[in-house]
């Protein structure tokens, strides 16, 4: 996954029932194809959803696609959809670049499954070990809505 810098901000608006996210690649930071660097938000709700593993167990790509899934349903219910998500952010356990494969066909997965497109601004951490010892990763995010 090559890293490109551009040279004007590309932005990405969404606008779902009167509240907009703009989603922006800015100059001078690397343009990432699986997510933008910055989102813009107007509303006056904010949602936060806690980490999200895989109850179920199964491999890292997974447990990565459930993560993503819970994280819809706990979105849905406060009314919101990954439209609506201004940051995600990814925990996974004994993390190196080697399993970026697994952790994008996860998020593929899921993303087919929701039927949206998983592009707000993210961070992964790599960590030493999670509540449980069978999970993998864990997902948060923060949205915004009205």
């Amino acid at each position: 996954m090559g890293k490109v810098r551009s040279s004007e901000v590309r932005a990405d608006h969404r606008t779902v029932v009167g509240m907009t996210v703009t989603l922006l690649d800015v100059p001078g930071l690397p343009e990432i194809p699986i997510y933008r660097q910055v989102s813009v938000a107007t509303g006056s709700r904010l949602i936060h959803v806690a980490g999200q593993v895989a109850w179920d167990g199964g491999d890292f790509a997974t447990q990565v696609e459930q993560a993503y899934l819970n994280v819809g349903t706990a979105l849905a219910a406060a009314g919101a959809t990954f439209a609506d998500v201004v940051k995600l952010t990814a925990h996974v356990v004994d993390w190196k670049p080697a399993l970026m494969p697994e952790l994008l066909d996860g998020i593929a997965r899921a993303s087919a499954r929701l039927g949206v497109t998983i592009a707000a601004p993210a961070s992964l951490f790599g960590i030493v070990a999670l509540d449980v010892p069978e999970h993998l990763v864990e997902v948060e995010a923060v949205a915004v809505l009205d």
